[in-house]
């Protein structure tokens, strides 16, 4: 077995990229007939009920207006109903013919099961469950003295997403429908101070890239992948969610490097509608997974040249270190984090919470 293994190891590779080359432009034709297709079959989202998780800010909030801009039905999803009540009110006078808000806690199996039963005894159907709850990091590992915020990190990134598509899913198998789930592209190209981040959606793609075979065409799959802050992530530059006491790593106000959040949301959702199996935006951040396998130190040393200037670190966020963090209310309570970005005015917050109490979607 060794020595087939061997054999295997120096042919394979050299034949595998042989036969992509020779097939590539038949691949290229086929995508371009696949995408001309969806393109002119648009899913008709008028009167669909959908289901968002995580609505009350950030790219959930805008996820919800463009599927109100399509006239669909609506139910928004969060812990903060005083702030669903703000957006379902925007999302009627954009177009949505329906709006549901319902407080719900998405890492407690009873609570998805108490929002899944609501929408089904009015509506009657689900089309599409839009899972977009997400809550990062960034500190060192080593850093961490409070353990007991892992779990929390994990539940939100990871039992958030499963638990509603869970309770979902024989409703979605009857309406033929799809979920879209919010996820990064640090799930298969991570980078430093987001190790727990990064573990957790990487356990939520393979979830849903394995769903996807189990489910077969009946269910949709629609997974969206964003970049990096860039800029803001090696400055240290991160929005407090409002209302929240904990730094949001992905639902972030700022401007990603190629658009703002609403653009990303907008892109969901025309994806999700032609049933495409990814959005990823942008979408040349795929050339690294070509240096991640044929060049990993190549990527590694870049990063760290990038990254680490100077060899120094710096640690943005101290939740689980167990160091107090200093900060304005009114920030909490209303103020735009993008205005005090823009703006350059240092941010502060309150001391945090104990895990047990920490906040999201």
């Amino acid at each position: 077995m060794d020595l087939v293994n061997s054999v295997l190891n120096w042919v394979v590779p050299p034949t595998s990229m042989v036969m992509m080359a020779c097939a590539w432009p038949a691949l290229c034709f086929i995508s371009a007939c696949e995408w001309l297709y969806s393109t002119f079959n648009e899913e008709n989202m008028e009167d669909k009920v959908v289901i968002i998780t995580g609505a009350s800010s950030g790219i959930g909030e805008q996820i919800a207006y463009e599927y109100a801009k399509r006239g669909a039905n609506l139910v928004l999803v969060a812990r903060r109903e005083n702030r669903l009540r703000g957006i379902s009110e925007n999302a009627r006078l954009i177009g949505a013919k329906h709006v549901m808000i319902i407080a719900a806690d998405v890492v407690k199996e009873d609570d998805c099961r108490r929002f899944l039963n609501e929408t089904i005894n009015f509506h009657g159907h689900v089309d599409h469950l839009v899972n977009t709850v997400s809550l990062g990091h960034t500190f060192y590992f080593e850093e961490v003295t409070d353990t007991s915020v892992f779990p929390h990190l994990l539940d939100i990134n990871f039992w958030g997403n499963v638990y509603p598509t869970f309770v979902a899913l024989p409703y979605l198998y009857r309406s033929n429908g799809r979920v879209i789930v919010n996820a990064s592209v640090e799930n298969w190209l991570p980078l430093p101070r987001m190790s727990l981040y990064a573990a957790a959606k990487a356990a939520l793609i393979n979830f849903y890239e394995t769903l996807r075979f189990e489910v077969k065409d009946e269910v949709g799959i629609t997974i969206a992948t964003h970049g990096w802050i860039g800029s803001e992530i090696s400055g240290g530059k991160f929005m407090l969610e409002e209302g929240a006491e904990m730094q949001w790593k992905e639902e972030r106000e700022v401007h990603v490097i190629g658009g703002p959040v609403e653009k990303f949301a907008k892109l969901i959702v025309s994806g999700a509608c032609k049933g495409d199996p990814y959005v990823k935006f942008p979408s040349w951040y795929d050339i690294f997974l070509l240096y991640r396998v044929f060049a990993p130190k190549i990527l590694n040393w870049t990063f760290r040249l990038l990254l680490s200037p100077n060899g120094t670190r710096r640690s943005t966020s101290l939740v689980g270190t167990g160091r107090p963090v200093v900060a304005e209310r009114a920030l909490l309570e209303g103020t735009s984090p993008r205005k005090t970005l823009i703006t350059g005015v240092p941010l502060t917050f309150s001391p945090l919470s104990p895990p047990h109490q920490l906040k999201y979607e």
